[in-house]
């Protein structure tokens, strides 16, 4: 099974302090994926990923 993260081609990191409020990529709940044009939470079982290169 594959899960959201940065290892997504789509997946990148939240610009909203909200989500993301110290900087750090421990803290951060969510990632934006560009395919479903919205913030998914990270971790979670993702039947779109798809490996970077």
């Amino acid at each position: 099974m594959d899960f959201c993260d940065l290892e997504c081609k789509f997946a990148s990191f939240p610009k909203e302090d909200a989500v993301d409020g110290a900087g750090s990529c421990r803290t951060f709940v969510a990632l934006y994926c560009r395919k479903k044009k919205s913030y998914v939470h990270k971790n979670l079982p993702c039947k779109d990923k798809v490996q970077k290169k």
